[in-house]
């Protein structure tokens, strides 16, 4: 491999920007992916149901801020903005009454308020919360359909921090393949996980199964997770502070269950939102036929979907199923076809869905915004400001980053 002025690891939304910047001043660059496509969490497929599903991210969150929703606009991109209200809400298998729904947004309401007023003290969204049904069902949206985590386990400074993500809107074609198109033209070398990074010189070294490559700087877009169980070695070690952060953000989860409902919509509309409360947060959403296609998808989040993900895709199938049967009649099992479950804990390059920050550690994020040596910088949707978590954050956070980089690299 020969020498460039910048590598970059990972071509994900973040590392795909930062390259186009970096092309931009003039600056040299390679970047490496370590597997055999490009786009990260962003990753639309057609092969499970014969329509573009998005296996990782599917809402354009923030659309006014978001770089993404012009360029699906330009595209013809089918787009539908979405409300994410709930429109049905269940305990168990007994549909809510109106007062018992008007009690969770008053919850919902309440939570906001108190989280807005919060300073100091226990850190945990969960200290927040009052008893009772609605104060939990206002709480599994906002916590493991919301931030991937159970409320026990979410930061309350982090979770202020993050920015409305009003307005959302939904896209038939997919995010994951809107990604892909707009990573089409940059070059990238797939399948060349970098193994090892050493700054003890004037640059960096990246050591990769097909060579070292040199280069003045490096861009890291790999996930807290993957850095946190030493994917990529560094030498020497990063500072404390550094490796504090890694595991200061461990990567929420929150697993998708499609199922394929054929002959009937089950007396719901396209983009209804169907929350089924359970006991011990065996908490299930989905939304209703997007786009009026015959799918079923089912959201399941936090410590649960960490378990479901080692039950496996069967058990995971089921209980979507199950639910579904509970709550609508046990008739509905003989529309339901093709399903799958994603399982982005198993994705060795990744290791879950995004990250949270630990209660008394939102600062992590700060830590990973300062470069290390003016060498070493990261990039991605967990150092993503106001849109941590999103697809669209972790853009503008390969941008700004790769700025960074270029100004520091050409004295401009």
């Amino acid at each position: 491999m020969e020498d460039v002025d910048v590598v970059i690891v990972g071509a994900g939304s973040a590392g795909l920007s930062a390259a186009k910047v970096l092309r931009t001043a003039g600056l040299n660059f390679k970047l490496l992916e370590a597997t055999d496509r490009i786009g990260g969490r962003a990753w639309t497929s057609s092969e499970h149901f014969g329509v573009p599903f998005d296996i990782g991210c599917a809402w354009l969150h923030a659309a006014d801020r978001n770089p993404y929703f012009p360029e699906a606009q330009a595209a013809g991109w089918t787009m539908h903005h979405h409300d994410m209200n709930i429109d049905h809400l269940y305990y168990r298998g007994r549909k809510a009454s109106e007062e018992e729904e008007a009690s969770v947004k008053a919850a919902d309401a309440s939570l906001a308020e108190l989280m807005e007023g919060h300073s100091g003290g226990d850190d945990r969204l969960g200290a927040l919360l009052a008893k009772g049904r609605a104060s939990r069902a206002a709480a599994t949206f906002c916590g493991p359909m919301d931030f991937g985590s159970d409320e026990d386990e979410i930061s309350i400074a982090d979770f202020k921090a993050a920015a409305d993500l009003e307005p959302n809107y939904f896209t038939r074609e997919g995010f994951g393949a809107l990604v892909a198109r707009f990573g089409a033209d940059v070059p990238v070398q797939l399948s060349t996980p970098v193994r090892r990074i050493e700054w003890d010189g004037l640059g960096v070294v990246c050591v990769t199964d097909r060579g070292t490559l040199k280069a003045r700087a490096v861009i890291v877009t790999a996930s807290p997770a993957v850095l946190a169980f030493d994917e990529i070695v560094f030498s020497p070690a990063l500072p404390d502070a550094h490796m504090s952060a890694f595991f200061d953000l461990p990567m929420g989860m929150l697993t998708k269950l499609p199922l394929e409902i054929r002959g009937t919509r089950l007396g719901l509309k396209p983009f209804d939102d169907l929350l089924v409360e359970r006991t011990a947060r065996h908490d299930i959403y989905f939304l209703c036929f997007p786009f009026d296609l015959d799918l079923m998808v089912g959201f399941i989040g936090g410590d649960f979907a960490w378990e479901m993900s080692a039950a496996g895709e069967a058990a995971g199938v089921d209980f979507a199923t199950n639910r579904l049967c509970e709550i609508l009649g046990n008739d509905t099992r003989r529309h339901v076809g093709r399903s799958m479950m994603t399982n982005w804990g198993a994705e060795r390059y990744v290791r879950g869905a995004y990250a949270a920050a630990r209660p008394g550690r939102a600062e992590a994020r700060a830590t990973l915004m300062q470069p290390v040596a003016e060498r070493i910088f990261f990039a991605g949707e967990h150092v993503a400001g106001p849109l941590i978590q999103t697809c669209g954050g972790a853009r503008l956070s390969g941008e700004a980053v790769a700025r960074q980089v270029a100004a520091q690299l050409t004295g401009r």
